[in-house]
């Protein structure tokens, strides 16, 4: 299976273990297994088949490895914050987050170079950066990672994983210390939301609704995967999957008349309600 699918995949399966448990220990010690899983799955497949061109070998470490690493990284921060959690004394427990805060902090200062270089999606050292022929060139920067597997790293696809993740955890964190200072209890507080618009259409419609999105190149330039994007979405529309949208996204794709069903029906109704205003 493409390397790429694998990684959409995994984000289908995370959403699926998010639906199913609401404890955030259990979540992230699923999580942690299906990352761990699937980076090891890429790892047989790259020391067997090896990379066709330099750019198919960018694109891997870059973006497709980044997928299971980033998440992992992310729910194993997690795992070890909320198991040392405090159990009692809220200012015990606000000192905790405030210090874990203070932690991340100091890691983005630290790597502020490079921050600035995946922030402006900048490609000038990619080949540097995210090839393995330049691990030994290039000091770790990153205390964690004493040794990095020549076969299976490059100087900063660790680097880049943590980055991103830990701009996951600063989201997590200030929600927990938000939650935190306003209910004593520690319980989530949850903020009175709009009322969502009902989906009146079929779920397939959805996923060829939001692939259309993508496609356009919403996902781009808000940097979202069509995981994040359908997600975000549904925040909006009240409607809840029964399939995952890679699969049905393939149902879409191996049509024989027309692919795109719903975006001909929108595009239809649109121009009767023209045509009936003009007359």
């Amino acid at each position: 299976m493409d390397l790429q699918v694998q990684a959409a995949i995994l984000m289908e399966e995370l959403n699926e273990i998010k639906l199913k448990n609401n404890n955030i220990l259990k979540r992230a010690f699923c999580s942690i297994e299906i990352c761990r899983n699937l980076l090891s799955s890429f790892k047989k497949e790259i020391i067997e088949n090896d990379f066709d061109s330099l750019e198919q070998e960018i694109d891997f470490f870059k973006n497709i490895k980044q997928v299971p690493l980033i998440q992992l990284i992310y729910f194993s921060e997690i795992h070890s914050l909320e198991i040392q959690f405090p159990k009692a004394d809220k200012k015990a427990q606000l000192k905790f987050l405030k210090k874990k805060i203070s932690k991340l902090n100091r890691f983005f200062l630290y790597n502020i170079d490079f921050g600035q270089y995946v922030n402006s999606k900048a490609t000038h050292f990619d080949k540097e950066y995210y090839t393995r022929d330049y691990l030994a060139s290039y000091h770790i920067t990153t205390s964690k990672f004493y040794f990095q597997d020549p076969e299976f790293c490059t100087p900063r696809d660790m680097l880049l994983g943590k980055f991103k993740a830990y701009n996951l955890l600063i989201f997590y964190l200030n929600e927990r210390l938000y939650n935190l200072k306003n209910n004593c209890k520690g319980e989530n507080v949850k903020t009175v939301s709009s009322k969502k618009i009902p989906w009146p259409f079929t779920n397939t419609d959805w996923v060829e609704f939001v692939y259309a999105l993508s496609a356009a190149g919403i996902t781009k330039q808000n940097d979202l995967s069509i995981i994040k994007l359908s997600n975000t979405l549904q925040n909006i529309f009240d409607i809840k999957l029964s399939e995952k949208i890679y699969k049905t996204y393939q149902d879409i794709k191996n049509r024989k008349n027309s692919r795109t069903l719903f975006l001909d029906l929108l595009s239809t109704s649109l121009i009767s309600e023209m045509n009936k205003s003009e007359e």
